[in-house]
């Protein structure tokens, strides 16, 4: 039988489909407001963003513990700004109210110089002396001794009662602190300092003085000196100094004088040379100097040195290459200069270095320490004598996010963590704690699917966990940190005023990202009063910086992507590849490929969301972003406008070569490639296909403003349309009050295809 025989019911079913289909989307015509109906979302949007404030209440505790550990108080701003004051007991998970407003504010007025009101009675601080019936009470930065049996202040100079004293934590030191010399030795008896470029030894008085180093100079000095603890060796360096060159700006309106003010300032780009040390340690008793037998330093600061407990010979110091790809801890015998491995990670792609962490455990002559090495960020025990890995101590399909703290008595590690649940967003915190061979893990967050924050007790007995997402408020438990269970249930948000405005909370959405298997998770903002017949336009928010993961996960009510939907726009935002917090796989999408920019996965994400809402038009897309969402923003015209139709680029690090060192040699690499100036977007300024507005700050001080006139150059050109606006005075910024407007009446009349307000338009004078 003939194909078309055989097939000619299928295929009629079809075209009525198809047909009916057309007819649907033919009868939803896309939204085109009015002059009136305009005039009135902008009023609405202007309203909301006054009226919203405030709307929430109850949606966070800030506990005051008690010197006791087991009770806190809390303050809660209730409607029209009222307050109330909560005093709860830990131990039995009592909640009472600590104070009467009227009494308070009465008996404060009466010895202070001012008055206080009740409803609306603003404390700073309480510290409770229940045994003497006192509270003590800091308003106004001023402390006060209330009487809470005869309901009388007096001002004092001091509280009786002390703050309790923080325990139990274990904070991770910044790798990016400076080097701290150290002239004197431990114990105080020597000297040492550098002059003329060498290094001398004197007792502390400046007395009998001895040379050590002979060929050092002022051009080539030595220095960053370090005391062994017994004093028997100096660590020092060989300094290859390297002036920081510097980039300037222009200040334009500086009031009281009519020219123009230059400011200039160190600013390292990429490719740019650093001041390097090359180590060597000196034996302070036979003044015997010997060279590190390891690469020179040319990358960060000198390094902080670690002695080894209890071993006076040898020290460790931590290494980050240049270029992101190799990350070392290195041990030096001083005796001899001799070096060896103790970790050494490498990879083809980049170590994220900010997020490389190492705990030192002296007396076990143990490190802890962080790497994605099995496609994931867990943790480590690493032995210090040998440099083998004990064992994994975290391991999964999820992220450590964070470690709060290491216990070295229970031997366990607290930590934040991510997608633990395979069941829900993979984004959500929540809070660990494990022991140092891997067993033992403990959830301290509930099962509640959401993200968490945890506020412990100074000494760590209890812990307040709050938990909320987008479209759930916030929930505040008190919590027994030896077993997790509840305590209390101390508090929940109050939204109802904020949804009596007429807003619904945004929805959360995902959808396959560009391989067709992986989840790529966004929110999506709605206009309060739209009509699903129509078709609305959709505004991405983008930044889509490698640092981190940027859709928010906590709970959020007004802001600007509602406030610029109240204009008549589907505003979106989602976390594509090549951004973090998930999978090293996920987040190696933007090695040296920061143009990608995730753009695969956000288009794939829109173009889900309009097949599930026939009201979303998936052919009118604008797209917005600050700083590296400059660059995104700007990106999505010139790589994607066969999707993408207009943008507003603020402050844009459009060409990796022009911003900061640090940042852009993490995730584009080192030495400065061809692929720096391919993914250019002055490069690329001649492709830009849709509408861009550009705004730059003179006076940013994070991303050069050249990169946006650059672009600005370049565009100007190639002969194509554009629109520019640089704000006088204005740092690293979206472009402020003024700018934001801008940007929502180039949006209207863009992708509305309608005509914003005329603000300059004179208004009849009425007799």
């Amino acid at each position: 039988m003939h194909f078309f025989t055989r097939h000619r019911k299928s295929l009629s079913i079809l075209l009525l489909s198809a047909f009916c289909s057309a007819n649907t989307l033919a009868q939803r015509t896309a939204y085109r407001p009015s002059k009136e109906e305009l005039a009135a979302s902008y009023k609405r949007m202007e309203l909301m963003d006054s009226l919203t404030k405030g709307s929430v209440l109850k949606a966070s505790i800030q506990p005051g513990w008690q010197a006791d550990g087991h009770s806190f108080w809390y303050k809660n701003i209730l409607k029209d700004s009222l307050t109330e004051y909560i005093y709860v007991n830990a131990a039995d998970g009592r909640k009472s109210k600590i104070l009467d407003n009227e009494k308070v504010a009465k008996a404060l007025s009466a010895v202070a110089d001012t008055t206080f009101s009740a409803p609306k009675l603003m404390l700073e601080e309480l510290r409770v002396d229940q045994v003497n019936h006192t509270v003590f009470i800091k308003a106004k930065n001023k402390w006060f001794s209330y009487d809470t049996e005869n309901f009388t202040a007096t001002k004092i100079e001091k509280p009786g009662i002390e703050k309790p004293k923080e325990i139990g934590w274990t904070r991770q030191l910044s790798r990016w602190r400076p080097f701290r010399a150290d002239s004197i030795s431990f114990d105080k008896n020597q000297k040492a300092f550098v002059k003329n470029g060498n290094i001398f030894l004197s007792a502390p008085n400046g007395k009998n003085v001895q040379q050590f180093s002979y060929d050092g100079n002022p051009l080539r000095p030595f220095g960053e000196l370090s005391w062994s603890p017994d004093g028997a060796y100096i660590v020092c360096y060989r300094v290859d100094e390297r002036e920081e060159r510097k980039v300037s700006f222009i200040l334009s309106s500086l009031p009281n004088t009519t020219r123009g003010e230059v400011k200039t300032r160190e600013y390292a780009q990429p490719g740019d040379e650093f001041t390097s040390y090359e180590m060597f340690v000196i034996n302070a008793k036979t003044r015997e100097m010997v060279k590190v037998k390891s690469e020179v330093i040319d990358f960060f600061n000198a390094p902080v040195i670690r002695w080894r407990d209890g071993d006076a010979t040898h020290f460790t110091y931590e290494k980050v290459d240049r270029g992101h790809q190799r990350f070392r801890v290195i041990e030096v015998d001083a005796a001899t200069g001799d070096t060896k491995n103790i970790i050494d990670e490498k990879t083809n792609t980049f170590i994220y270095q900010n997020l490389i962490y190492t705990h030192y455990l002296p007396k076990e002559h143990e490190i802890i320490w962080s790497s994605e090495k099995d496609g994931w960020r867990h943790l480590y025990l690493v032995d210090e004598a040998t440099g083998k890995e004990k064992n994994q101590i975290t391991k999964g399909e999820w992220v450590v996010r964070d470690i709060d703290s290491i216990d070295t008595q229970k031997r366990e590690i607290w930590f934040r963590a991510n997608g633990m649940d395979p069941s829900e967003d993979p984004y959500h915190i929540h809070y660990y704690r494990i022991k140092f061979d891997g067993t033992g893990l403990v959830k301290l967050t509930s099962d509640k699917k959401a993200t968490h924050s945890l506020a412990f007790s100074r000494d760590r007995t209890y812990y307040i966990d709050t938990y909320s997402t987008m479209v759930t408020p916030p929930v505040m438990e008190l919590h027994r940190t030896a077993d997790a269970s509840l305590v209390v249930k101390l508090e929940e948000a109050d939204i109802s005023q904020y949804l009596s405005l007429g807003f619904k909370l945004p929805e959360i959405f995902k959808a396959k990202g560009r391989d067709g298997k992986t989840d790529i998770w966004g929110i999506v903002y709605r206009p309060s009063k739209f009509d699903p017949k129509k078709k609305y336009p959709i505004i991405e928010n983008i930044y889509a910086g490698p640092q981190d993961s940027f859709v928010p996960k906590a709970f959020r009510h007004y802001g600007e992507m509602q406030s610029m939907a109240e204009l008549g726009f589907i505003v979106v935002q989602m976390d594509g590849m090549g951004t973090a917090n998930r999978s090293k796989a996920f987040h190696d999408v933007c090695w040296k490929n920061i143009a990608d920019a995730g753009f695969p996965d956000r288009i794939a994400w829109m173009k889900s969301l309009a097949s599930k809402y026939p009201y979303i038009d998936s052919t009118k897309v604008g797209v917005y972003g600050t700083s590296a969402g400059g660059q995104n923003s700007l990106g999505a015209l010139l790589f994607h406008p066969g999707f993408y139709d207009a943008a507003v680029s603020a402050c844009g690090c459009h060409d990796n070569r022009v911003d900061k060192q640090w940042w852009n040699e993490q995730w584009m690499g080192y030495p400065v490639g061809k692929h720096y100036e391919e993914q250019s977007n002055v490069t690329n300024a001649a492709k830009l296909q849709g509408d861009l507005l550009l705004i730059v700050g003179e006076a940013d001080t994070n991303v050069p403003p050249e990169s946006t006139y650059r672009v600005a150059d370049a565009l100007i050109k190639a002969n194509k349309d554009f629109e520019l606006l640089v704000i006088p005075g204005m740092g690293h910024s979206d472009g402020g009050v003024y700018g934001r407007r801008k940007k929502r009446d180039f949006f209207v009349s863009k992708l509305l295809g309608v005509t914003p307000p005329n603000r300059n338009k004179k208004i009849a004078f009425v007799q």
